[in-house]
Parts: structure tokens; C-alpha cells; sequence
């Protein structure tokens, strides 16, 4: 799978998704550091990449409807702060990339992954 990873999700997670055979690159890669969510969720759409972030606006079906993002996942996790979110993608990476993530959004909480 294709990922972008947006501005507010450690960059270490670029690494360890390309250790697991996905190509992945970061907003800040790209220079879209400060972007705005439609000019993120284009460039990612246009790659084919599939964003991953905190950020629920991205996740707004409202103003980034099903066809104009090629997935999103949302992560959600209980505690703030880089080694919390890290620890808490980290946790449940292997089972989300065992799901399928394109052209969905998909929620990533500490109790489940709901997708839509």
C-alpha cells in the first residue's frame, strides 16, 4: 500500500511502514508542511496514497467526500504527547495493515477500528 503521512503523526512511522514493504512518505517529504487539509488530501489522492493522521477534519466526509481522497485512516488514541501516539499506532499497525484501507475511512481508537 501507498501512505501519506500527515504533519501531526511522528515520522517514524514512515520507517516502519517501508520495513513492512509499504511505500510511504510524509507531508513534511513532499514540503506541504502548514498545508491545508484539501491541498494534503489532493496531493495524497493524486499519488494514490492513502493519509494517515489525528486530524479529524481530513476524516470529515462532509468536506472530503469518498471520492476525493484515495483513504483515510484516522488514529484516535487515549493519550497525547510523540512516544504515546507512537506506542499506540505501533500497537495496532499489523492488524490495520491487514485490513483493506483504500478508498475508505477508517477510525483507529483504543477499542476498535471502525471503518466507513
Amino acid at each position: 500500500m501507498k501512505f501519506k503521512i500527515d504533519e501531526n503523526l511522528p515520522v517514524e512511522l514512515a520507517t516502519d511502514l517501508q520495513l513492512a514493504g509499504h511505500d510511504a512518505d510524509t507531508v513534511l517529504d513532499e514540503h506541504l508542511a502548514g498545508a491545508t487539509d484539501p491541498v494534503v488530501v489532493a496531493a495524497a489522492q493524486q499519488e494514490g496514497r492513502i493519509v494517515l493522521t489525528l486530524d479529524k477534519g481530513i476524516a470529515n466526509l462532509t468536506h472530503h467526500p469518498m471520492h476525493t481522497h484515495a483513504g483515510v485512516v484516522l488514529f484516535r488514541p487515549g493519550e497525547s504527547g510523540r512516544l504515546a501516539v507512537m506506542n499506540f499506532i505501533r500497537s495496532r499497525l499489523a492488524e490495520l495493515l491487514s485490513m483493506e484501507l483504500a478508498n475508505r475511512v477508517t477510525v483507529v481508537s483504543e477499542r476498535r477500528i471502525r471503518v466507513r
